[in-house]
């Protein structure tokens, strides 16, 4: 099994792309082309991380260790956030997923009021690859039943879990989707209304939740508003090829504390 900082060296190399804002309800607020370079140091033992974004000074940061916010995935897949939630703070969290020469991410942030007010997507290529990006998400993509595996850590780097999990989404006879899903011995069912690029979860109105379909394959899953002692779970989705996806899902419990972070890799049957 590999090492956090030999699953962070996964992610080495030069990643362009760009930065894209976009609002709760989808609209793309602006979008600045992004170089990310990760150059390993000293056989590796430092990261040196330089991001260029046009009409910004270069951010510069080395890392000889990662923080406890943050946990990687074998593959280099990865998420840091908050590890706490608090009253009237703001917080939120990032997802990254990495396949071949590509990499999507997400970085969802909720304001101090405890609403979700914007989401940044970042698409990026190894430099000197090809830039070829998925087509943007259609609920279409999405229907049918899903079977994969599903690992989980966590941030005591006690052992990790893995399980087989099922997805499956379909549309009643008044265009609401049906969610149910299954792992371990457990099942859950929701249904959702459709807007366009959006999917309300909206059974429990104090507690809706909302899906973004968004371009490249990509997808979130978060609260409206975040509802303190409650447990709850951030999650983003890519729609790697047309029958193959990954999930990962940040989980926090009542506290607000970070308990876990899972990586679902699935086909469609």
């Amino acid at each position: 099994m590999k090492s956090q900082w030999e699953c962070f060296l996964q992610n080495l190399g030069v990643w362009e792309g760009s930065f894209a804002g976009i609002s709760p309800q989808g609209t793309l607020l602006d979008d600045t082309p992004s170089r990310l370079s990760l150059e390993g140091l000293n056989n590796n033992e430092t990261v040196r991380l330089t991001l260029s974004r046009s009409e910004k000074n270069d951010l510069v940061r080395e890392y000889s260790s990662l923080g406890r916010s943050l946990l990687f995935f074998e593959n280099g897949s990865f998420s840091e956030g908050v590890i706490q939630i608090g009253p009237f703070s703001e917080f939120g969290a990032e997802f990254a997923f990495v396949h071949e020469n590509r990499r999507l991410r997400f970085v969802q942030l909720f304001d101090k009021s405890s609403q979700f007010n914007k989401l940044v997507l970042i698409r990026e290529h190894l430099a000197g690859t090809p830039a070829a990006e998925r087509p943007p998400l259609q609920l279409d993509d999405l229907l049918g039943e899903w079977q994969g595996q599903a690992v989980t850590i966590y941030p005591d780097w006690r052992s990790p879990d893995t399980y087989s999990t099922t997805l499956k989404l379909q549309l009643d006879d008044t265009g609401r989707l049906i969610q149910s899903t299954f792992f371990g011995e457990r099942t859950i069912t929701s249904t959702g209304s459709i807007k366009g690029s959006i999917v309300l979860f909206d059974e429990n109105p104090e507690k809706q939740i909302q899906v973004l379909l968004l371009p490249d394959g990509g997808s979130i899953v978060s609260p409206l508003k975040v509802q303190l002692r409650q447990p709850l779970f951030l999650e983003a989705g890519w729609l790697i090829q047309p029958n193959l996806r990954q999930r990962m899902i940040r989980s926090y419990n009542e506290k607000g504390e970070w308990v876990s972070l899972t990586l679902v890799t699935e086909e469609r049957r």
